[in-house]
């Protein structure tokens, strides 16, 4: 899936090539501080900025018999120089090559994915806005509760993204650094202040401190990040399978001309991106365990970690940066059915409004175990009669919680019916829905 799908300019930031690149765009840097530094001449410094590349074939050839990548690629620079060669990776050990590079690859691939996420968050709070005053009915445990808007559904989903926004955001700042401290980090071989001048020159912080690697927990703190964003993707993509449902049927995916649905059955328009989308959510969520499992290294340094992040860190990018593609193209394209959403909130007879009518007589002295009692038995019947088969509304378009509420005698004692009736209206559910839109828009 990541190779075929992948779009190019993540895909191109986790490539052989690029992976190369970087390296040798930190060796460069490292040269040039040396020069700054007095150990290399400015001559020496020109011919290697001008005349250092490395072959990818030829590194492949090379590591068969040094069973070391850094070394083969090393060697392989050093043969399209001279004797300046010598002053390529001075002082350095391979973790300050690698990681600071992939220090790189990683804060550019996670401003890849808060730009997606930036145009998933315009996505979201464009149909918010659309449907701010849709009516639908509310749920819990998958059982109708109140009236609630589809605007307020979705300025919720948008809320939860910008918080993993924010987090990912930190995570840049927390994998932006890189270290060039030498074997056990300790710098005994090359100073603090080579170090500092790679890292400003490379747009990078410098670790405070590091052994003979970045410390991994500010990789587990990306891939957690990363997480987070897919589970909350996955929870949008979720509900809106269950509103595919054909029961439900308040949206669905938009299902384009000449679209099939299923190779036996010509009718069905399945939730096919939503349901890919949620598959894909679990796979960028299942990278966060291994980075989690990589902090714990041997000593100073192993190469437990190596083979972890070679699998992890392109295809969690990569397949994050799709399924955000996919996730916006979603909400921008999904086809919302209001008529259905109200045809559902009157599903259940008026039973939305039992709060309502609930909290109208403790204003009357009667006590809420009392008041509760008065409205649930009135409920209850409406199960019943929607069980038999009885209309939610009657011809006059009252519905059946209406009906039975008016016929209390208990209830009536305390309320009148134009009091009841008052009780049935929406516009007291969404009466703050302007004022919830202005805190998530703010």
């Amino acid at each position: 899936m990541v190779e075929r799908y992948a779009r190019e300019a993540m895909k191109s930031k986790w490539s052989i090539q690029a992976k190369y690149d970087a390296w040798l765009k930190v060796e460069l840097a490292a040269v040039r501080a040396w020069n700054k530094l007095g150990l290399i001449t400015d001559a020496d410094c020109e011919k290697i900025q001008k005349n250092a590349k490395f072959d990818i074939a030829r590194i492949d050839e090379i590591e068969k018999t040094t069973k070391h990548d850094v070394i083969a690629f090393l060697t392989s620079v050093s043969e399209s120089l001279g004797d300046e060669s010598r002053f390529v990776h001075y002082g350095m050990t391979s973790s300050d090559c690698i990681d600071t590079a992939v220090a790189l690859q990683m804060k550019e691939s996670l401003e890849l994915i808060l730009a997606d996420i930036d145009e998933f968050l315009v996505a979201l709070k464009e149909r918010a806005m659309e449907h701010k005053n849709t009516l639908m009915v509310g749920r819990s445990h998958g059982i109708h509760g109140e009236p609630i808007t589809f605007g307020l559904v979705i300025a919720i989903w948008h809320d939860e993204i910008k918080r993993a926004k924010e987090l990912l955001e930190h995570a840049k700042k927390i994998i932006s650094v890189g270290a060039i401290s030498g074997a056990m980090g300790n710098f005994a071989h090359a100073p603090l202040e080579l170090e500092e001048l790679v890292c400003a020159e490379l747009g990078l912080a410098c670790a405070p401190a590091s052994n003979q690697v970045i410390q991994r927990d500010r990789y587990a703190q990306v891939m957690s990040a990363l997480a987070i964003l897919a589970s909350s993707c996955e929870k949008i993509a979720v509900a809106v399978r269950h509103y595919q449902r054909t029961e439900v049927y308040e949206a669905e995916e938009y299902f384009s001309p000449g679209q099939k649905g299923s190779s036996a059955m010509p009718h069905k328009r399945n939730p096919v991106l939503s349901e890919n989308i949620t598959g894909l959510c679990r796979m960028i969520r299942s990278y966060a365990t291994p980075a989690l499992e990589n902090v714990a290294l041997w000593h100073e340094r192993d190469i437990s970690h190596s083979s972890v992040e070679r699998f992890i860190l392109p295809d969690a990018f990569i397949t994050a940066d799709f399924m955000l593609g996919r996730i916006t193209g979603l909400i921008k394209n999904l086809v919302v059915y209001p008529e259905n959403m109200m045809k559902n909130l009157n599903l259940t007879g008026g039973l939305v409004f039992s709060q309502r009518v609930l909290l109208e007589l403790p204003k009357r002295e009667i006590s809420r175990e009392d008041a509760y009692k008065i409205v649930q038995r009135n409920a209850m019947k409406v199960w019943a009669d929607l069980q038999q088969g009885k209309s939610a509304l009657n011809d006059k378009g009252e519905s059946l919680f209406l009906q039975n509420l008016l016929g209390d005698e208990d209830l009536r004692a305390k309320l009148s019916e134009n009091e009841i009736r008052a009780c049935f209206d929406y516009s007291y559910y969404t009466k703050n829905v302007d004022k919830i839109f202005a805190r998530v828009f703010c």
